[in-house]
């Protein structure tokens, strides 16, 4: 007879299901329970923590992006815009003065392009170029010297009184209307929604950390309740010390939150939503500056599409409605003395300015063009002496809605302040404190 085959080994069990095999005889007893619901606590304390940690930190990472970055660039770029309009308002300013510019309005102007290719060398050293704004700041550093060359020959050919310099003048001014101001607004939009974009990451609810903040509470109150039925012990010293950091770090974690998107709320509403409008109110009205004196530098050699129209004319009509329906808006988003009675004043600014446009044009239909071009950009009783007080109301309610921003920002920032670290250390703590209070029981079996 052949000899039978040995009977094949039975199969070892793996290494995974001895572990399974020595918990579930662990889970039979009651120091294998306890260990067991030590490690589960300590692990939820020690998540909590850590999760909170990263959390707060990136809300903090976020808000202080708000303060630090987001927000000066999207000052940046709404100083980039207005300097661009004011640049282009002292232009046909200086341009109606006659052959020799006057030099306040001259430095003015070179104020304006100096503070304007300042600003975009900034802006192109902290923007990606492949993204929408660095494309933005791209076009702008290419046809800024395009549009000062322009205004050069203008000025030129107006020191030496050929009308030439009229049509360079009305050249530039489209440049600076088609191009540059679009690119302009274009790069402030974008540096705004990324403002808001941060704003809203800081201020986004903790949820996974609030909810195994309240899931480590909970076994924790369960085990201190299940050790008291047990051993009849109101206390365990160990779980207290963790309950009571877990307790620490979840009120902490709620109360701060709050704190900061309360903060950074304040610093939206009362303070960008502000700013955003006042920027566009001030950059209408440089734009309806400009527009009403290519008006006369025009003299209706340019009309709207239909041919019925002065172009320029139209156009300061727009920009001087736009004015008056962002004036409204600030008036009612201003929240204090300090920022409403800038916009009241500019207010009655406009208004001024809305009676002697009507009495200059009336002149200049007459046929009295000196006398329009005196009521015009004259130091006394004229739309030029209206427009710097609009201007000038405008530059400091801007000041003072920057100010409320950045004190906004700053608190809400400063609600989350050393959580991430505190969190980290208390749960740690509480790790420690639930370890031993098991311990402290399991040493009663030894």
């Amino acid at each position: 007879m052949r000899a039978q085959p040995p009977a094949p080994a039975p199969p070892q069990p793996g290494a995974w299901s001895a572990t399974t095999r020595r918990l579930r005889v662990s889970a039979t007893t009651e120091p294998g329970r306890l260990q067991i619901i030590g490690a589960v606590l300590a692990l939820l304390v020690v998540a909590f923590g850590a999760v909170t940690a990263v959390e707060v930190a990136d809300r903090a990472d976020a808000a202080d992006d708000v303060v630090n970055h987001s927000q000066p660039l999207s000052v940046d770029a709404a100083d980039i815009y207005r300097s661009l309009a004011d640049a282009d308002t002292a232009a046909a300013s200086g341009f109606l003065a006659g052959a020799q510019e006057p030099r306040d309005v001259r430095d003015r102007y070179d104020r304006d392009i100096e503070e304007a290719s300042g600003l975009l060398v900034k802006a192109a050293a902290n923007t990606d170029p492949s993204t929408a704004s660095g494309h933005e700041i791209t076009t702008l550093n290419e046809e800024l010297p395009r549009y000062t060359g322009l205004i050069e020959r203008a000025r030129a050919n107006n020191r030496q009184g050929l009308p030439l310099g009229g049509a360079y003048l009305r050249y530039a001014n489209q440049k600076m209307s088609n191009v540059l101001l679009p690119a302009a607004e274009r790069l402030y939009a974008a540096e705004t929604g990324r403002l808001d974009r941060d704003i809203e990451s800081a201020r986004t609810w903790p949820f996974l950390s609030l909810g195994l903040g309240a899931v480590a509470l909970a076994a924790l109150l369960w085990a201190q309740r299940r050790n008291y039925r047990r051993t009849n012990r109101v206390f365990s010293q160990g779980l207290l010390v963790a309950t009571a950091a877990s307790t620490v770090v979840l009120l902490w974690l709620a109360v701060g939150h709050t704190v900061a998107r309360s903060g950074l709320l304040d610093a939206d509403v009362h303070g960008q939503q502000s700013l955003d409008v006042l920027n566009h109110a001030r950059i209408d009205s440089l734009k309806a500056r400009a527009n009403e004196n290519l008006t006369l530098v025009a003299r209706g050699a340019v009309l709207t599409p239909d041919g019925k129209n002065d172009k320029y004319e139209t156009d300061y009509g727009t920009g001087m409605k736009a004015l008056d329906e962002e004036l409204v808006r600030a008036a009612k988003l201003t929240d204090d003395p300090e920022g409403s009675v800038p916009v009241s004043n500019a207010v009655s600014a406009v208004s001024e300015w809305h009676k002697r446009h009507r009495t200059a044009r009336a002149t200049d239909d007459s046929g009295d063009y000196d006398g329009a071009l005196k009521q015009t950009i004259g130091s006394k009783n004229s739309t030029g002496e209206s427009f710097n007080r609009v201007d000038d109301a405008l530059k400091r309610a801007l000041t003072h809605e920057q100010g409320e921003f950045t004190r906004a920002a700053r608190n809400g920032r400063g609600a989350l302040g050393g959580l991430p670290v505190g969190s980290a250390a208390l749960a740690a703590l509480g790790a420690l404190g639930a370890v031993l209070g098991i311990n402290r029981r399991l040493s009663e079996y030894r």
